[in-house]
C-alpha cells in the first residue's frame, strides 16, 4: 500500500515537472513613444534567438518562449534603446514606451534656417553627426574626426607644422565657415590651427550644410558650413571621461563633469589635454613626420532654467597650444634662427559666447560671442606675430503667422587683425552691420517654400546683397525632394589662404586690389527612407550640386614656381558633382554607412580650363559596424578613399609627381561594454600604412638645405640648376595632400556616470 502511494505521488510530481519544463508562452505587446505607435522597431530577448519587429501599427509577438527570466530589449532609429528585466510564467502583454533621442534619424537641426526643426522638415538639407559617429574612429580633435564624412576632407597644408583646413565638395578651406553653437568662433586666423582645439567630449552633434549659406551667416559661408553644437549642461552626464594613447606616443584625455549649482542652474565643465612629444622620422628626410604638440583646452557652459522654458546659456573656453615641427635636431634654443630649421607656434586663445531669450511675448533671441586669438610663431628665421579679435552679436525675431514662419534679424560683426608682416602696415579693423529676413511658407503638408535675403555693409567693398530660396516637396512620409539656390560672398585673408608663403621660398604676390568673391549655387537633394518588414532600415541621401564663382580668388602656383600669385580670376570657377550617402541598419546588429562623391572643380581663364589644385575628382567613405550582443563587443571598420589630385610642384624639373595616386586611410576598432559605466576600446589606425612619400623620391624639397644657403638664384630671383641642385629647386614643404602618420595602434577607456 505504502509503495503504491509513493509511486503515485512520484508520478504526479514528475508529470507536473515535465509539463512545466516543456511549457512555452507568448509575449504580445505594442511599441510606442507615448503619443503614437512605432512601426518596425526591433524587439528581442537579450542573449537569445527570440526576436521580432513591430508591424505598421506598432504591434509585435514573440512566440514559444520558455518560462524563465529574461531581459527584454527594443531598438528603433530616432529613440533611446529600451531594456527591462521580465519574468515569464504565462502569456504576457507588454507596452514598450521608447524615448526620442537626437542622436538618430529625426535630429533637431538649427543650422539650415536658424530655427530648431526636425531634420526631415528642414527645407535646407542638413547632415548630422552625433558623438556615436565620432566614437567609431576616436580622434583627439574635430579636424581629424571629419575624415570619415562624405564630401568633407581635412586638408594638411604643411609638412612641417601640420596646418590644416576643411574642404567641402572640393572647395578649399577658406570657403568653409566653422561655427560653435551658431557663433563664428573659428574664423580667419584661427581656421589654421583652431580646429585642433575643440574636444570631442563636449559635442552634442555636428551639423553640416554643403553649399552657400551667406544669406544667414555672411562672409566665409560660401562653400558650406560646419556648426559644432556643444552639450547642454541640463542633460549632460554627471561625470564623463575618455582617455586614449597610441604607440606613436600620443596621449589624449577628455574629462567632463556636470555640476548642479542650484535647482535652476547647471554647469558643464570640460578639460581636454593632448600631448605628443616623440619626434618620428620614418621617411628619412630628417624632418618630423608629425608635428609635436602640447595642448590644453578648458571649457565651461552655464545653463539657467527660466520661466516658460526661455533660453539662457553662457559658455567660455581657454585654449593654449605649443607645437613645433622641423629638423630632428631642433630645440627651442634655435627658435627664430637660421642654423636648424624649425616651425614653432605658441597659440593663446579665449572665447565667450551665449544666448539669451528676451522676457517678452514675442520670441526674440539675443546671441553674442567674442574671442581673442594670439599667435606667436616662427617659420625658420621668419617671425609671424599676429593677433585677431572677433566680436559678434545678433538679435533674431521668430514669428509664425498663419502658414508663414518668419525670421528677421540684425547682426553686427567686429573684426580686428594685426601682424608684424610688411603686408599689414596698420591694424585691419572693421565693423560689418547686417540685416536679414526669411520666410518659410507652408503651402500644404507636402509643399513648403523658403525665401530669404541678407544685406551686409563692408566699408571696404560697400553694399553686399545675398538672396536664397529653398523648396521642399514631401512626396510621402519616406520620400523628400529639396531644391536650394542662393548666392554667397567672401573676403580674402591671405595668411589663412596661403600659409605656405611663410614655410618656404615662395613669395605671395597680390597683383590688384581684391574684390569680394561672389558665388551662385544650386543643389538638388533627394531623401529616401526604407523600412522592411523584417526590421531592416535604410536611409538614402543623394545630392547634385553646382556652384559658379565670379571674382574667384585663387592661388596661382604655376606661372612662377617661386611665387604664389593672387588676383581676381578673369573668367569663372565651377564646382559641380553628385554625392550620395547610404545608411543601412540590420536587426542583427550590423550597420553600414557608405558615402561617395564625384566632383569636377575647375577654373576657366582666357579660354583655358584647368583643374583646381589639391582637389580630388572622387572620394568615398565607409563605416561598417557589428555588435556582438552576447559578449558586449562591437567592431567598427572605417575608412576613406580619394582619387588623384593635382599637386603644387616647383616646375617641370621637380621630380615629385604632378598628381597624387588614389589613396586610402583605413582603421579598425574593437569596443567592449561588458563593465558597467565603462567602455574599453582599441584598434589599429591606417591599416595599409599609407603615407604621401610612397612612390615619391622625397616630399619636402631640399630638406637638407631649408634656408636655401646652397641655392643659386638668377637676376629674376629664380633658382638656377647647379651641380648640387640639378633640378633648380628651393626648400618647399607645401607638397602635401594627406597625413604623414603611418600605421599605429591605440587603446582607450571611457567612463560615464549619468
Amino acid at each position: 500500500m505504502y509503495r503504491n502511494i509513493t509511486f503515485i505521488f512520484t508520478a504526479i510530481f514528475c508529470l507536473i515537472a515535465f509539463t512545466t519544463y516543456g511549457q512555452k508562452v507568448d509575449i504580445i505587446g505594442t511599441v510606442s513613444d507615448g503619443d503614437s505607435t512605432i512601426p518596425f522597431a526591433n524587439v528581442y530577448l537579450d542573449n537569445t534567438a527570440y526576436g521580432a519587429s513591430s508591424d505598421e501599427q506598432g504591434n509585435f509577438i514573440l512566440k514559444n518562449i520558455p518560462i524563465g527570466e529574461y531581459t527584454l530589449k527594443a531598438k528603433s532609429l530616432g529613440y533611446l534603446n529600451y531594456s527591462k528585466k521580465i519574468s515569464v510564467a504565462k502569456d504576457k502583454t507588454i507596452t514598450i514606451v521608447l524615448t526620442p533621442t537626437s542622436e538618430q534619424l529625426e535630429e533637431t537641426v538649427v543650422t539650415g534656417t536658424l530655427k530648431a526643426v526636425r531634420r526631415s522638415e528642414s527645407p535646407v538639407p542638413v547632415e548630422v553627426y552625433s558623438p556615436t559617429f565620432l566614437k567609431k574612429n576616436p580622434t583627439a580633435n574635430i579636424f581629424e574626426a571629419l575624415q570619415n564624412v562624405n564630401g568633407v576632407r581635412p586638408q594638411i597644408n604643411c609638412n612641417v607644422c601640420n596646418t590644416g583646413d576643411i574642404h567641402i565638395n572640393g572647395l578649399e578651406g577658406p570657403y568653409t565657415l566653422v561655427l560653435i553653437d551658431g557663433m563664428p568662433i573659428v574664423s580667419g586666423l584661427s581656421t589654421v590651427y583652431g580646429l585642433s582645439g575643440i574636444p570631442n567630449s563636449l559635442i552634442e552633434q555636428i551639423e553640416i550644410v554643403k553649399g552657400p549659406a551667406s544669406s544667414l551667416y555672411g562672409s566665409e559661408a560660401v562653400g558650406g558650413l560646419i556648426n559644432i553644437i556643444t552639450k547642454n549642461a541640463l542633460n549632460a552626464p554627471r561625470v564623463a571621461a575618455d582617455a586614449f594613447m597610441t604607440d606613436w606616443g600620443e596621449y589624449n584625455l577628455d574629462v567632463g563633469a556636470k555640476i548642479d549649482i542650484s535647482q535652476k542652474t547647471s554647469l558643464l565643465l570640460g578639460i581636454n589635454y593632448f600631448n605628443f612629444d616623440n619626434p618620428i622620422d620614418n621617411n628619412g628626410d630628417n624632418f618630423t613626420d608629425l608635428t609635436l604638440q602640447d595642448r590644453i583646452s578648458i571649457f565651461q557652459k552655464w545653463n539657467i532654467k527660466r520661466d516658460e522654458n526661455r533660453i539662457f546659456s553662457v559658455a567660455g573656453r581657454f585654449f593654449y597650444e605649443d607645437r613645433w615641427g622641423g629638423e630632428l635636431q631642433w630645440t627651442p634654443d634655435y627658435r627664430g634662427g637660421n642654423e636648424i630649421y624649425g616651425e614653432s607656434i605658441y597659440t593663446t586663445r579665449w572665447e565667450i559666447l551665449g544666448k539669451y531669450q528676451l522676457p517678452l511675448k514675442e520670441k526674440l533671441m539675443l546671441s553674442f560671442s567674442y574671442n581673442d586669438h594670439a599667435q606667436n610663431s616662427v617659420y625658420g628665421d621668419v617671425a609671424y606675430i599676429a593677433d585677431q579679435r572677433i566680436g559678434f552679436t545678433q538679435l533674431t525675431w521668430d514669428k509664425k503667422v498663419g502658414n508663414n514662419d518668419l525670421l528677421a534679424g540684425a547682426a553686427m560683426r567686429y573684426n580686428y587683425y594685426n601682424d608684424n608682416t610688411t603686408a599689414t602696415t596698420t591694424a585691419d579693423e572693421v565693423v560689418i552691420p547686417s540685416l536679414f529676413v526669411q520666410n518659410e511658407l507652408n503651402i500644404s503638408k507636402q509643399h513648403s517654400l523658403l525665401l530669404g535675403m541678407r544685406y551686409d555693409y563692408d566699408k571696404r567693398h560697400g553694399n553686399i546683397w545675398t538672396p536664397r530660396a529653398a523648396y521642399r516637396f514631401k512626396v510621402s512620409d519616406n520620400d523628400i525632394i529639396r531644391i536650394n539656390a542662393g548666392t554667397g560672398f567672401r573676403v580674402v585673408n591671405l595668411f589663412t589662404e596661403e600659409h605656405a608663403a611663410l614655410t618656404g621660398a615662395r613669395d605671395v604676390i597680390v597683383t590688384e586690389e581684391l574684390d569680394p568673391e561672389q558665388s551662385f549655387n544650386v543643389n538638388l537633394n533627394y531623401l529616401k527612407k526604407i523600412y522592411s518588414s523584417n526590421g531592416i532600415y535604410a536611409n538614402i541621401d543623394a545630392s547634385v550640386f553646382y556652384t559658379n564663382f565670379s571674382n574667384a580668388i585663387l592661388p596661382d602656383y604655376d606661372t612662377n614656381p617661386n611665387q604664389i600669385i593672387y588676383n581676381n580670376l578673369d573668367g569663372k570657377s565651377v564646382s559641380q558633382g553628385i554625392s550620395i550617402n547610404v545608411d543601412v541598419n540590420f536587426p542583427s546588429g550590423l550597420k553600414l554607412l557608405l558615402g561617395g562623391t564625384l566632383q569636377d572643380v575647375s577654373q576657366t581663364e582666357n579660354g583655358i580650363t584647368s583643374r583646381q589644385i589639391l582637389t580630388e575628382s572622387y572620394t568615398g567613405t565607409w563605416n561598417i559596424g557589428y555588435n556582438f550582443r552576447k559578449i558586449d563587443l562591437s567592431i567598427d571598420y572605417t575608412g576613406n578613399i580619394y582619387g588623384p589630385m593635382r599637386l603644387p610642384t616647383l616646375g617641370e624639373n621637380d621630380p615629385r609627381k604632378d598628381y597624387s595616386p588614389t589613396w586610402s586611410i583605413q582603421n579598425i576598432q574593437f569596443t567592449y561594454k561588458g563593465i558597467k559605466d565603462f567602455e574599453l576600446y582599441g584598434g589599429v589606425k591606417n591599416l595599409l600604412d599609407w603615407t604621401p612619400n610612397n612612390g615619391n623620391p622625397f616630399i619636402i624639397a631640399r630638406a637638407h638645405d631649408p634656408f636655401d644657403k646652397n641655392v643659386t638664384f638668377d637676376n629674376n630671383g629664380d633658382a638656377v640648376a647647379t651641380a648640387n641642385n640639378p633640378n633648380a629647386l628651393t626648400f618647399d614643404p607645401s607638397y602635401v595632400y594627406g597625413p604623414n602618420q603611418g600605421i599605429r595602434t591605440f587603446f582607450g577607456v571611457r567612463y560615464s556616470l549619468n
